[in-house]
């Protein structure tokens, strides 16, 4: 049972084959068996993903037939589940229970999902690890020693070491992208809006963030993302997407560009990974074009970085300054850094933010699809921020990050699919992104890309 697919878990359920109570505790006890040496999940505690599964068989034996009846589904620590602790990682939230499901959450609960953890998350989901203060740092399926990545690293990991076939987690930068990448699942960053957000925590980068769909397989994060999107009134920004794709990869014009277009170091065996995914592509009749994005002199995640510092310092700064003992000291760091900052450089930021979704704009009235490396590094130590070299170049720790975030400032839907495997067989993503709308778009034609590379029919 473990194997199954969402949709698979939901049809037998549905079709009163498989008992949704006897799922639930399939799943539990793979958890209880190695969540303990990973700490993908929070404080696991079953009860409660046993009481819902036992509301799913009532709601199946009423004569309901929910899309993700049974399902088991991680939400990650900075999502509100009603009744449950939540508390994005930070010892100033240890004892904070949800007052309420986000919108999202809702949707899920109406859809027969039984919620079975709680995802770890570092602190506020505003580090490329998961280490948090409150719950530790999460590991690596294939390797204690690494990360599985941030800031979505327990719901990447949870994954990857079959405890659900689907996740809900959170991406202001590249959190719902980059640890599936590194973990060999399948991360979703919708269009902004696409998946109404909150009610919840307040935001550090508010007009970027979204939740983010992730599974094991494409077809399991569209079947996830199909049950929580769509607009609602208690998200304002909140969208309708496109209906559907013309899936005809001979006419959809796609660009192949394996740095972006920017001065930064890749991991060769990331590149080679990525490059040999976008061959094989084109051998299966996919028209690909070389070509970058054209981005304004001087941008990079550097450019726009001041706006989650800025924010954390204005959500976080007050008790930071009255009590940094109880912070992560990285996060600390972050928030002397955004009190630093004067209004003109937080106003530069937001200039940059603004000229980032014009070029991805601009690019994309030239191209349907982009195609370019997730992350330019495979799975690094757990104890470290980020690799130290990439490229046999010595870098700052945020170097594994720069090929996301500037999806969420262009508020383009963004999906990472494995693609291949690089030094120690560690996982690498390809990311594949189009324009603000084009969400089914993305999701269809990874499904595509999914098939080709697998080599399933």
């Amino acid at each position: 049972m473990i194997e199954l697919d969402a949709r698979s878990i939901a049809a037998a359920v549905n079709a009163r084959t498989l008992d949704p109570v006897e799922v639930a505790e399939t799943f539990i006890a793979r958890i209880a068996e190695r969540n303990p040496s990973l700490n993908a999940l929070c404080a696991f505690d079953p009860a409660p993903a046993r009481s819902e599964a036992q509301q799913v068989r009532a709601r199946i034996a009423a004569g309901e037939r929910p899309g993700l009846a049974g399902v088991p589904v991680v939400v990650k620590d900075n999502i509100w589940v009603a009744g449950r602790r939540i508390a994005q990682g930070s010892r100033l939230f240890a004892d904070h229970v949800a007052p309420q499901d986000a919108i999202a959450v809702a949707r899920l609960r109406r859809s027969g999902a039984v919620i079975i953890g709680i995802g770890n998350c570092p602190e506020f989901a505003c580090k490329g690890v998961t280490n948090s203060p409150l719950h530790g740092v999460a590991r690596h399926p294939l390797d204690l020693r690494l990360t599985p990545g941030g800031s979505s690293g327990g719901n990447a990991a949870a994954l990857a070491a079959d405890f659900a076939p689907i996740a809900l987690g959170t991406d202001g930068g590249g959190s719902g992208r980059r640890p599936p990448a590194h973990t060999g699942v399948v991360g979703f960053k919708p269009s902004f809006g696409a998946i109404p957000y909150g009610p919840g925590f307040p935001e550090p980068f508010w007009g970027i963030a979204v939740l983010a769909p992730m599974g094991r397989t494409v077809g399991d994060v569209a079947t996830l993302f199909e049950a929580v999107a769509g607009p609602d009134p208690g998200d304002p920004e909140s969208i309708a997407v496109d209906a559907a794709c013309d899936l005809d990869v001979a006419r959809l014009r796609i660009a192949f560009s394996p740095k972006l277009g920017l001065d930064v170091p890749v991991d060769a065996d990331v590149a080679d990974a990525v490059a040999h995914a976008v061959e094989h592509l084109v051998g299966a009749g996919w028209r690909i074009a070389r070509a970058d994005p054209a981005w304004p002199a001087g941008i990079s995640e550097a450019s726009i970085m001041p706006l989650q510092l800025a924010g954390l310092a204005a959500l976080h700064g007050q008790t930071w300054q009255q009590r940094p003992e109880l912070f992560d000291p990285d996060i600390g760091a972050q928030i002397e850094r955004g009190l630093a900052l004067t209004g003109a450089e937080v106003a530069g930021a937001l200039e940059a933010s603004q000229r980032i979704k014009c070029s991805v704009a601009a690019f994309f009235g030239e191209h349907d699809i982009l195609l370019t490396p997730t992350a330019p590094c495979v799975a690094w130590s757990a104890t470290e921020l980020g690799p130290a070299t990439i490229g046999s170049v010595a870098v700052a720790p945020r170097a594994h990050a720069v090929f996301t975030p500037l999806f969420n400032h262009a508020l383009t839907p963004a999906l990472s699919l494995p693609c291949g495997l690089g030094r120690d067989r560690l996982p690498v993503g390809l990311q594949i992104i189009a324009r603000r709308g084009r969400d089914r778009c993305v999701l269809d034609l990874a499904a595509a890309a999914e098939r080709v590379l697998s080599g399933r029919p």
